[in-house]
């Protein structure tokens, strides 16, 4: 399929995601504009300050057929406010319901949305993977505000008629990973012995790389406009497979002891790290096919090439520091 070159409005262009989606979009020549909450030192960008409802995004938006709204309030390892919902949905909710209103108001004519797996839930039976018609099954108030935020989004393009794509990703890994996933790596990197090895879970990812090029695909190609997609590298592996899938990009061999999951979830309780536990030994796993079967999308490159890279990536940045 031809691609028209559109003139882009990107929110959260500094973020993990942002950075990787300038590069791509950038490489298939569409005008973009990268829109940071505070400067961030991005070629081009415009600092838009706090997202909420007071935001006015006029001055960004002018000219832009497409918003591509990566910019949220993410998860927090330590959460010190006494109302997490009530800040989830000051940026998430009525931010996000704010910048869409007045894109449709400005002519915009497709603003794509990036909310997450979590609105479906946290876990799947194994084989029993989630696909964008799962009802919401919302367990914190990371979730409870992207799912808010996407009805929210439904509303306003049925009033204006301007086109709404919404994709839900699970674990996104890739350069400048952060958070469980970077802690993962760093103890792979340690060569420590790793309690993982009787773990027989099935997890969906999807690589930086992958989730940017059907982002990217999503901008403009006719059959996406009003549907929601799930996405995932297609390889959905066990906790004690990706360790080893780790170790290879990272060269080096993998330590795994095979602890009971009862030992490991009781000892995950002791700790305070239950929540973490589970997802090392839960299922969550996505059904992409709408995605292929709508779109023609594949994955543009395979899980080991992508941590390969990831690890390629870390080390020039330690040699150039």
């Amino acid at each position: 399929m031809r691609v028209s070159q559109l003139k882009l409005l990107v929110t959260g262009a500094n973020g993990f995601v942002g950075r990787s989606l300038l590069e791509t979009l950038n490489m298939s020549g569409h005008d973009v504009v990268p829109c940071v909450r505070n400067a961030a030192g991005l070629r081009g960008e415009r600092s838009i300050g706090s997202i909420d409802g007071s935001s006015d995004w006029s001055s960004v938006l002018t000219g832009c057929q497409a918003v591509i709204h990566l910019a949220a309030r993410v998860h927090v390892m330590h959460e010190k406010t006494g109302d997490p919902l009530h800040e989830f949905r000051k940026t998430n909710v009525v931010g996000t319901l704010n910048l869409a209103r007045q894109a449709a108001a400005l002519g915009v004519k497709r603003f794509v949305f990036l909310s997450s797996i979590k609105v479906n839930g946290e876990s799947t039976d194994v084989g029993a993977a989630f696909t964008p018609g799962s009802p919401p099954c919302i367990v914190d108030p990371y979730g409870v505000s992207k799912w808010e935020a996407e009805q929210g989004l439904r509303k306003i393009a049925a009033d204006t008629g301007m086109e709404l794509v919404i994709i839900r990703s699970p674990l996104i890994y890739g350069k400048g990973v952060g958070a469980n996933f970077a802690q993962l790596i760093g103890l792979v990197r340690k060569k420590l012995p790793l309690p993982f090895g009787a773990i027989d879970n099935r997890r969906s990812l999807i690589a930086i790389d992958n989730l940017t090029n059907f982002i990217s695909l999503c901008v403009n190609h006719p059959k996406a406009a009003g549907e929601t997609f799930l996405v995932s590298d297609g390889d959905d592996i066990s906790t004690p497979e990706l360790v080893r899938r780790i170790a290879a990009a990272e060269g080096c061999r993998a330590s795994l002891w095979p602890i009971p999951v009862w030992l490991l979830m009781a000892a995950g309780s002791l700790f305070g790290r239950r929540k973490v536990m589970e997802r090392l030994c839960g299922n969550l796993q996505v059904d992409m096919s709408k995605a292929y079967r709508l779109l023609g999308w594949r994955p543009v490159i395979e899980m080991q090439a992508a941590l390969k890279k990831m690890a390629e990536d870390d080390f020039k940045d330690e040699t150039t520091h």
